[in-house]
């Protein structure tokens, strides 16, 4: 959709993009307050709702406050600036020498994600600081408020009196809570992002990634987080000692070392530190905060990019099924291969998605301790009982492009001595899209120690993914930095892993309770697209010893619509989505339906670690996931979002009334029924349940056709029992049905709802 709109856009898309300078200057409304002014400045969002005041402690240390309705969220909160190696700190003893504030509303198109369309719109607010000792070192500090939060910069300009080449051990920013808010978080691990939500107080609190979510007494929610994570190290939030609610930001260190920043020239941007605010946890969902605080696109031919919907040989390898290494139980075949492709060329939407086949496994080095030994890793030579070319032209053949896969086993030096060939090669067979992987528990292999969120390994990823777009590949990335926004700059960014995603319910039982789902799209969710992998519809898994995916069938449906991503799995087994008899399951049709692009996306309920719905729009039609933890609930979903005086058929996929994601996880009801803009659909939803609704507008045939199904007649005679009628309209057996006589009388005919239905637990 994204993409037929900017063809019809034509040149006027290309303007927008070429003066934003002079967009600038039109929407400005800029002033500027030189030496002698006070130091106490404020600056609001566009709409009034958000409040930021700036002003210097006695002691000359910068210093913010936040409130939003006129109630303070942040109490006044150091900006103390820097602290470097060989260079004495930057922190205190400034005063303030100019200021400056602007006006600054654009809509952008991004590439593809959750809207079709992004408004920018933002008041910023410059300051100039200078040291009042003999050093006379300036350092600026750019806000910008939103009507959705704020972000902010350090910037340290070109200047004669400090050193360029600079070593940052720390940068001191702290948040300074007003209130002991309820807290959402994982423990910060500078080599693992991959760990379940903790629910506590603020003051729990030591040590955090983020983003980190909160709500306030009052209902008010908010998170703190970072964009445009460019050649700098990752910040975390820790507790500040003596100083009730409050966390100041911390970063990733060089190995063996309390350097956590190398520079070697000025000027100095550190990335935004951003915070998300809302009236509920919909509102820090539907946010665009992070992206508009990245720079814009860089790539200039785009049409290759699109974002996939993908099977694969993967989770046979995760659950036991086949091995990653050569032999006997190689998953990585040419003939298993080919049999996904059949799937998918039978089973999913080739003419109008982007369908993707991913192999793991495939390449020379998986042999032996392969976490340990990443050098012996070939990115180009195949095994010999996988044949590379074969298996991609025969993908191709089927309309279905190869996902090729890269692990590194954290051995850097030996992914990048191969990767202008291995790119290169994957070019030269049309090959689109890569899945990189960092598995390294404790760090770097080669170079020793490198952390996946220190500067080395962050400018590592990001060089990665701007060589791949040169050879027109898109990327997703396992065990990667935390997103900050940047597939805004090079959109061929298309997901990334960093989450305790549906693997680590095959690895054991006690991972990914039924909370976890709703928790990640308003904590992990927060920096951007994920590759969770859905869609398991064996959910004991069955080539498992210990793993058991704690969800119902139809919640696994409902996470293709409550999870934003450019790559989403269709993960399970081939033969798990097929009955006995080798028909593909009824249920399977949302999975085949359900896009991975979308043009606006609503969150009309949410609760954050009870439950969430999601609703999106794709062209004129619409998806709905609804999703809860180990409670059973009703949820309803108010359909005002549609076109009034439209009538909609609206397929549903529900728990059935006897599901339970313990006992009875794979029974699901599927039903239809006309909608329009006045209705209201319940989700009624099963222990760790689900509910995926595809909404389209009706045709008058689609109309006729919906009314006859809820009206079929059942023609039975008079002698039929229950069984005859049972098999004739393939009604569930774990219910006892009965046929109300007293409203069919004589008549051979009966409907639908006048057949009672009673679980036979209550029978």
């Amino acid at each position: 959709m994204k993409k037929s709109i900017k063809a019809l856009l034509g040149i006027g898309f290309m303007i927008c993009l070429f003066l934003p300078t002079s967009s600038v200057e039109a929407a400005s409304d800029s002033t500027s307050n030189e030496e002698g002014g006070s130091s106490e400045l404020m600056i609001s969002s566009p709409n009034g709702e958000v409040d930021l005041n700036f002003s210097l402690t006695e002691e000359g240390i910068p210093q913010y406050q936040l409130s939003y309705n006129n109630m303070n969220l942040l109490e006044p909160s150091l900006l103390g600036g820097f602290e470097f190696k060989d260079q004495e700190a930057l922190s205190d003893n400034f005063e303030l020498i100019d200021s400056s504030t602007e006006s600054f509303e654009e809509e952008w198109l991004p590439e593809w994600g959750d809207k079709e369309k992004i408004e920018n719109n933002y008041e910023q607010l410059t300051v100039a600081l200078l040291e009042k000792d003999e050093n006379q070192r300036q350092m600026n500090i750019e806000f910008r408020v939103y009507d959705d939060g704020i972000g902010f910069r350090y910037v340290l300009p070109e200047q004669e009196n400090l050193d360029g080449n600079l070593e940052i051990t720390s940068e001191d920013t702290e948040f300074s809570f007003t209130d002991e808010n309820t807290s959402w978080w994982i423990p910060r691990d500078w080599d693992n992002y991959e760990l379940e939500y903790t629910e506590t107080p603020l003051s729990e609190v030591e040590d955090v990634h983020t983003p980190f979510t909160m709500e306030t007494p009052d209902g008010i929610h908010l998170s703190v987080h970072e964009a445009g994570l460019i050649d700098y190290s990752s910040m975390a939030l820790e507790e500040v000692e003596n100083k009730e609610n409050t966390l100041a930001g911390h970063l990733a260190p060089w190995p063996d070392s309390d350097v956590k920043v190398k520079k070697d020239s000025l000027p100095i941007e550190t990335p935004w530190r951003m915070i998300q605010i809302g009236k509920d946890a919909g509102d820090l969902f539907e946010s665009d905060l992070m992206l508009n605080l990245n720079e814009p696109n860089q790539i200039e031919d785009t049409s290759w990019i699109e974002p996939t919907k993908y099977v694969g040989v993967w989770w046979e390898m995760i659950s036991g099924k086949s091995e990653w290494a050569s032999g006997a139980d190689h998953g990585a075949t040419t003939e298993n291969a080919k049999k996904y492709i059949d799937f998918a060329s039978e089973f999913l939407d080739t003419k109008n998605q982007n369908i993707g086949m991913l192999v793991e496994g495939w390449n020379e080095g998986w042999d032996g301790e392969w976490a340990d030994n990443g050098d012996l890793f070939s990115f180009t030579q195949p095994y010999p009982d996988f044949d590379l070319d074969e298996v991609v032209n025969y993908a191709h053949k089927n309309n279905i492009g190869y996902i090729m896969h890269n692990e590194t086993s954290g051995d850097i030096l030996n992914y990048e001595e191969q990767m202008d060939e291995a790119y290169q090669l994957y070019q030269d067979l049309g090959i689109h899209s890569i899945k990189s992987g960092y598995v390294a528990d404790e760090g770097m292999h080669n170079p020793e120690g490198q952390h996946h969120h220190g500067q080395y390994m962050i400018n590592h990823y990001l060089e990665a993914v701007k060589k791949a777009a040169d050879h027109q590949i898109m990327v997703d990335t396992h065990e990667p930095i935390k997103g900050t926004g940047l597939e805004r700059t090079y959109p061929n960014w298309m997901s990334r892993e960093g989450v305790s995603g549906m693997e680590y319910s095959a690895f054991g039982e006690e991972n990914n309770p039924p909370e976890h789902d709703t928790i990640l799209p308003f904590t992990r969710g927060l920096s951007g697209p994920i590759d969770f992998t859905p869609g398991i519809f064996d959910t004991e898994i069955s080539h498992s010893d210990e793993g058991d995916v704690d969800t119902t069938r139809a919640k696994q449906l409902a996470l293709y619509v409550t999870i934003s991503t450019g790559t989403q799995m269709v993960a399970d087994l081939p033969e798990n989505y097929k009955d006995d008899n080798g028909n593909i399951l009824p249920e399977f049709q949302f999975i085949k339906d359900v896009p991975v692009d979308w043009d606006e996306t609503l969150v009309p309920n949410s609760e954050i670690g009870d439950y969430a719905t999601m609703v999106r729009r794709s062209g004129d039609e619409w998806y709905l996931g609804s999703i809860t933890d180990e409670e059973a609930r009703d949820i309803d979903i108010e359909l005002d979002f549609l076109d009034d005086g439209q009538e909609y058929v609206a397929e549903i996929y529900s728990d059935a009334d006897d599901a339970d994601y313990e006992d009875n996880p794979h029974a699901v009801d599927i039903e239809e029924k006309i909608v329009g803009s006045e209705d209201t659909l319940t989700a009624s939803l099963a222990r760790s349940g689900g509910q995926a609704v595809r909404i389209t507008p009706t045709a008058d045939e689609k109309r006729e056709e919906t009314s006859e199904m809820n009206k079929e007649e059942y023609t039975i005679k008079k002698e039929d029992t229950l069984f005859d009628i049972g098999m004739k309209y393939n009604l569930s057996w774990d219910k006892i049905y009965e046929v109300n006589r007293e409203q069919i009388a004589d008549s051979d005919l009966i409907y639908p709802e006048q057949i009672i239905s009673i679980p036979l637990s209550e029978k």
